[in-house]
């Protein structure tokens, strides 16, 4: 079985999770094996969904489209709307600006404590 995931992270520099999901002309790609090891896969490119105040409802849903293969998002900050239909999609958002390294070790850890719960 196996238990790898991936997350999306919003980041203008590589190092720190500081974009927010509207803002963000691309997330890198981490990918998490199952004994909680994860490594850099990828960057993808999008266009940001928002401009001068307005919000691009039809690259929302293509930016989401692009990381749909990953359970997690890492953002500085997200919308109410782009955070619920992120969920639709089965992607779930994290507010956790920081290191990159550190934000993906929490949401590691936030997985693995989700995994005892579903076991027991």
């Amino acid at each position: 079985m196996d238990n790898s995931y991936r997350i999306a992270v919003a980041s203008s520099d590589g190092i720190v999770v500081n974009q927010h999901f509207g803002h963000a002309d691309k997330f890198l790609i981490y990918k998490v094996d199952g004994d909680g090891s994860y490594r850099f896969l990828e960057i993808r490119n999008v266009e940001p969904v928002c401009s001068f105040g307005n919000h691009d409802s039809g690259k929302l849903t293509e930016n989401l489209e692009k990381i749909r293969d990953c359970k997690y998002l890492l953002v500085s900050k997200i919308g109410i709307g782009a955070s619920m239909r992120a969920e639709q999609l089965g992607i779930t958002p994290v507010e956790l600006p920081d290191i990159i390294e550190d934000s993906v070790r929490k949401v590691i850890s936030f997985e693995q404590v989700q995994n005892l719960f579903e076991r027991n």
